[in-house]
């Protein structure tokens, strides 16, 4: 029999009674219809859709190379219920478009969004928190470890340098938790801890997990870079925040012959007193470099110490310490490579609102697969970036999605097996022509499938007037 409910699809002019597409068996079991979402969304596309999403539609070639639909059916099981993977292209492009809240999501009906996603209606945060709840934390690791090992294939990671950050994002979940202060100066709040890795050659991140109260920063930093060691073959440098100097994080590295450390000291009077004490040579006026030997209390573990000095009188002598696992130059770490750190902060600046600039749950299941779902969203807009002139592909996430994602008019139609997306008044000095008409060719030539699997199969082109 046909199972019916009241379906709240965020508007309300289409809050009606309808069959939804979902069967109930004997034994009780609720199962998608997988045959109606497919004939609903077949009509839709002979109906013909007009809005001003069209701009999301460019996203399609990047899912395609990037396998997007494999990732999503490694995720979920693929166990036959195929709308669960639509469920989570929803997800993925939600992300793409900064939504944070249901008030956003109201703007997308009767636009092409659902059809974007392989499915008639655009799906309830009830559905989507199931989703999300019935996979585990592991599963979405798996899914961040095989995104980044495509990433890295395709040449998204140089891997040479790259930067952990412990990345603290505010939460406004109602559980009552431990309040922490993101900073000294700052009121203590809820915080949603995370340990983010990044490539600081392309600004582009690799992997991440999520701190809990049962994790010390040397834990959860070892089964981070545990993953990253299986993303990224070859040996690298890694530039830590002073949270990392831990007796047992550097230990690590010191017997670990492919990987480097460059972290700082906190500054306490042990350090203080051992970097007063360093001969130092001058490299230009008012910085100079020591170096010596740090050793840990209580423990028969040594590692280099690299030491900076600022000023020119030496009662406006500035020390910073750091420790180095590495035989490179101390001018060269110092000078070159560690400033290359703060790449990761300007990665959160630049598309935090894809999904860490707050966490609205701490369910683990719920905000690891959102989190992690985010970074193909972050992928697929990497990938459009690159085949957009200065100053656009400079844009921010949030500045893409209101300028270019749901700026667009546009009319998405069917002929014969090919979803034609026309582009009334396009920026022109976007350049995009070249890349997206005739798409199924370009792809044919890059050996890229032009079939959309979420779209039954058909193949996409582009007009823009």
């Amino acid at each position: 029999m046909v199972y019916k409910k009241k379906l709240h699809l965020l508007n309300p002019e289409r809050l009606v009674e309808m069959e939804v597409y979902k069967t109930k068996n004997k034994t009780g079991t609720v199962k998608i219809n997988t045959v109606r979402v497919e004939r609903s969304v077949r009509e839709l596309l002979s109906k013909k859709v007009s809005g001003t999403m069209g701009g999301l539609w460019l996203l399609i070639d990047e899912h395609l190379r990037l396998g997007s639909w494999d990732l999503l059916k490694m995720w979920t099981g693929n166990n036959g219920e195929d709308t669960d993977m639509r469920l989570g292209l929803q997800m993925i492009h939600e992300s793409v478009m900064c939504v944070s809240g249901i008030r956003k999501k109201k703007n997308f009906c009767n636009q092409g969004f659902e059809l974007l996603n392989g499915l008639p209606n655009i799906a309830t945060d009830k559905e989507i928190h199931g989703l999300l709840g019935k996979h585990t934390v592991l599963e979405s690791e798996k899914l961040q470890e095989a995104l980044g090992k495509i990433r890295y294939s395709r040449g998204d990671y140089k891997g040479r340098i790259l930067a952990i950050d412990p990345h603290r994002i505010r939460s406004y979940s109602r559980r009552i938790m431990p309040k922490k202060k993101s900073k000294d100066e700052s009121l203590a709040e809820k915080i949603l801890q995370t340990f983010f890795c990044a490539d600081t050659e392309t600004r582009q991140p690799i992997f991440f997990k999520i701190g809990t109260s049962s994790q010390t920063v040397s834990r959860a930093t070892r089964e981070l870079l545990k993953v990253v060691r299986e993303i990224i073959p070859i040996d690298s440098l890694f530039l830590a925040d002073n949270e990392h100097f831990t007796e047992s994080l550097i230990k690590e590295f010191v017997e670990d012959k492919r990987y480097d450390i460059l972290v700082p000291l906190p500054n306490t009077n042990k350090v203080h007193n051992m970097v007063t004490k360093l001969e130092y040579k001058n490299y230009w006026a008012g910085y100079s470099i020591g170096e010596g030997r740090y050793k840990f209390n209580n423990s028969s573990l040594e590692a280099r110490l690299i030491a900076q000095r600022c000023g020119e009188k030496s009662s406006e002598y500035v020390y910073k310490a750091f420790i180095f696992t590495g035989k490179d130059s101390a001018v060269e770490m110092l000078t070159e490579a560690y400033p290359e750190r703060w790449s990761i902060e300007e990665f959160f600046n630049f598309e935090g609102n894809l999904g860490w600039r707050k966490a609205s749950t701490l369910n683990l299941n719920i905000r690891y697969g959102k989190m992690s779902l985010a970074l193909i969203a972050q992928a697929l807009i990497y990938g459009l970036r690159k085949k957009l002139p200065k100053p656009s592909a400079q844009w921010t996430s949030e500045h893409l999605a209101n300028s270019l994602f749901h700026a667009i008019d546009s009319d998405i139609r069917v002929k014969d097996d090919t979803i034609i997306v026309t582009m009334y008044n396009f920026p022109e000095e976007l350049n995009l022509r070249r890349y997206y008409e005739n798409l199924s060719s370009i792809l044919e030539k890059e050996n890229v499938d032009p079939r959309i699997p979420w779209l039954y199969n058909f193949k996409i082109d582009f007009r823009f007037k």
